[in-house]
């Protein structure tokens, strides 16, 4: 009793920070982990010498929540032991790439820079299920105005004509634009936030403006000059899991050249003035990330995207690796974790979606991410970016046009084992649901789960030998065990679940409160079948029914 009292104070936030944490009256996290206070935690300054791990990784939980999403082994913060190996992968292109092209008059404005531009230079791409659409804000004519296009399935684009520049898909034009970012709150109590937008519209990068809309189409007189700020290229991003909005804002430092400053509100308006004392130093690339041989130049953090997945946020890192004289800038993006909201854990240092090599590739320079990070589709994550084309012997942008680059739902790292048997054993967890599914690949293999106690003991009926083996390739499938309906004995005990794994990739596990594998975690910009901001729905998203 002692123990069950110790986990639902836990739940409850009433345990000492210390039982939690090693952090005495900090803020309890949906997870386990206890913050520190005052937060966010201040930095005197930045450098380059790569960061030092997490507290949450340095000093987990001695019990781990996990109601909150897909469970992902992106990091060590869930694992215990294991013999299994993590490997990281990355996203791969769609073979029609360039999905969204400049091909209306008003995308072709002459410009120094560029010949044409139809691509989110962050901007956003969110699925609406008021609208059963995706719909994507982009940068039309380089510097120029903001536009907008909806699709049925991600892939083809429509850019309907609008009457806020009667015949355009123009919904936004101030004169001069650099970067933006749309934000979809589908929690929006205020009807006239559904959509905000920042835009740097300033040419000497000292200021912002912040727009609001009911549609995502009519955004009238800014609600907000952001000032002052550091540079350009700022955007902003919710974390819901603690309930406010948070400024990224570019910085630059002579010993680390760009990076980002934080800057954390409860109300994204009220909270566009500040001092630039309020600015806390936040993150930048370090010595870890890896120096392209032709320029030999420190990489830098050209911009930082972030969105909530499942139950982690998840970071796009825009890296800059330098810029050469007879092409655009090679930026490619690279993928952070995070499950405080501050410190980031990036323990693979390659391009996610990268910049390509070949002249005449519509995605030669300057790949960068869109506002929302990505969308589920099914069993498939969707990340759109822009790409720049170039000019051969310039460093011009050339033709600027949108990409998509797809992965395995879930598939940002696995736990792989080869012809033996390996094992995963977790922390401490405790939960609330009922069902244990996992996202696998073990068409090949096979996977096989226990439950352990406190003590390390098997709990009957929830043994090996009992496993119903799963055998398959799914990214949504349940685990079962002979002699047990569901979990509903353990709910509330903090146990250990220890994975046997024979050739195959485990991706995440999770408890859901039902039988559809409902994670009750969030599904980024969202997508089809799905009603809000988490997974309520589980296997019907992979039809898109309601």
């Amino acid at each position: 009793m002692l123990v069950l009292g110790l986990v639902l104070s836990l739940i409850c936030g009433e345990i000492p920070a210390d039982a939690a944490h090693g952090s005495i009256g900090g803020e309890l996290l949906y997870n386990g982990i206890r913050l520190d206070s005052p937060w966010p935690p201040r930095k005197n300054s930045l450098t380059i010498d790569p960061p030092t791990l997490p507290p949450y990784l340095v000093s987990p939980p001695n019990v781990i929540p996990v109601d909150v999403g897909r469970q992902l082994f992106v990091d060590d913060f869930l694992v215990e032991k294991t013999s299994l190996v993590r490997i990281f992968h990355p996203a791969r292109y769609h073979p029609t790439n360039p999905v969204l092209k400049p091909d209306r008059p008003w995308e072709k404005i002459a410009h120094p820079r560029s010949d044409a531009c139809a691509a989110p230079f962050s901007d956003g791409v969110w699925y609406d299920p008021a609208d059963n659409l995706f719909k994507m804000w982009y940068m039309g004519g380089y510097a120029q105005a903001t536009c907008y296009a909806t699709s049925r399935d991600g892939i083809h684009w429509d850019k309907p004509s609008l009457d806020v520049q009667p015949g355009t898909n123009i919904v936004l034009s101030t004169g001069r634009r650099d970067s933006s970012l749309v934000w979809l709150d589908l929690e929006a109590t205020d009807p006239s936030r559904r959509y905000m937008m920042y835009l740097n519209d300033d040419p000497e990068g000292v200021r912002g403006s912040l727009y609001l809309s009911r549609d995502g189409i009519h955004w009238g007189d800014a609600v907000a000059r952001v000032t002052p700020c550091t540079s350009d290229r700022n955007s902003f991003f919710r974390n819901p899991f603690r309930g406010v909005w948070v400024y990224s804002i570019k910085d630059r430092v002579s010993n680390l050249g760009r990076n980002r400053r934080y800057r954390e509100c409860a109300d994204l308006v009220a909270g566009a003035k500040w001092n630039k004392e309020e600015l806390v130093p936040w993150v930048g690339a370090d010595k870890l990330d890896p120096q392209r041989e032709d320029l030999k130049t420190q990489p830098e953090l050209y911009n930082l995207d972030a969105v909530a997945y499942e139950s982690i946020m998840l970071g796009l890192f825009t890296i800059w690796r330098g810029k050469p004289s007879d092409r655009p800038k090679p930026n490619d993006i690279v993928l952070g974790y995070s499950r405080d909201g501050f410190n980031w854990h990036r323990l693979e240092r390659t391009a996610f979606i990268p910049v390509s090599e070949s002249h005449g590739d519509w995605n030669w320079g300057n790949v960068q991410s869109a506002g929302g990070g990505c969308l589920v589709v099914g069993d498939k994550l969707y990340f759109y970016v822009s790409g720049r084309a170039g000019e051969k012997g310039t460093a011009n942008c050339g033709v600027c046009s949108t990409g998509l680059a797809i992965l395995r739902r879930d598939g940002f790292a696995s736990m792989r084992a080869g012809n033996s048997q390996e094992t995963l054993t977790t922390r401490p967890l405790v939960f609330n649901g009922r069902y244990l599914f996992v996202n696998a690949d073990t068409k090949s293999g096979k996977l096989l789960a226990e439950v352990l106690d406190e003590k390390g003991e098997v709990v009957a009926p929830f043994s090996r030998a009992n496993c119903q083996p799963v055998c398959s390739d799914k990214t949504l499938q349940a685990v079962s065990w002979q002699g047990a309906f569901d979990l509903t004995m353990l709910v509330g005990k903090p146990v250990r679940l220890r994975f046997y794994l024979t050739n195959g990739d485990l991706y995440s596990f999770w408890v859901s409160p039902d039988t559809s594998g409902a994670s009750r975690g969030y599904v980024a910009a969202g997508g089809p079948g799905f009603t809000g901001p988490k997974d309520t729905v589980g296997s019907a998203a992979f039809s898109g029914e309601q």
